[in-house]
């Protein structure tokens, strides 16, 4: 019972967090987003946690909540954005038919989970699959076998990026 309640805690508490990234008031600053969004990170994490992928949830806070939220932030401050800067809300037809559309895929969503809840039966975690569910060595060995191609591929994707950013970031007259 107490493990449904954290996960029911945690799960709601992602959904909000990840709302409030992009709903106002917090999405009007971009600095209380990124905080909205660190929250969400660290809230999955644990989820991950209570699924026994430790190696995921430190990944999850390593990365994402670590490195990748720093530079949000470091690149935020380095903008200097003022008050006035931010703009304000207006509702126009094409954010009310996106509110209305995302509201239509969470009632779908929450149908299709509710239906498969009904029709499913508690995973037994004592099982050897289970147990080495999201381990170093398991994400490891998956990572160099199974989704090789997929992997190298995002790594030469990312070089790519890196590169495309250097010669976008290269001032004219040469590099400096």
């Amino acid at each position: 019972m107490a493990e449904q309640i954290v996960f029911y805690v945690l799960a709601v508490g992602t959904v909000l967090g990840a709302l409030a990234v992009i709903m106002p008031p917090f999405a009007r600053n971009p600095l209380h987003a990124a905080v909205a969004l660190l929250a969400t990170f660290s809230l999955l994490a644990g989820l991950f946690v209570m699924l026994s992928a430790h190696l995921l949830a430190i990944l999850q806070i390593l990365v994402y909540a670590g490195a990748v939220m720093v530079l949000f932030i470091f690149v935020i401050m380095l903008l200097n954005l003022r008050r006035q800067d931010f703009g304000e809300f207006r509702a126009t037809p094409w954010k009310i038919l996106g509110g209305v559309a995302a509201f239509l895929v969470a009632v779908r969503v929450a149908m299709v989970a509710g239906a498969s809840v009904a029709n499913s039966t508690a995973a037994d975690l004592g099982t050897p699959a289970l147990q080495s569910f999201g381990g170093a060595y398991d994400v490891g060995w998956a990572l160099t076998t199974r989704f090789f191609l997929p992997f190298e591929a995002t790594s030469i994707l990312l070089l790519v990026a890196i590169i495309g950013a250097l010669v976008v970031a290269r001032r004219e007259g040469g590099a400096r």
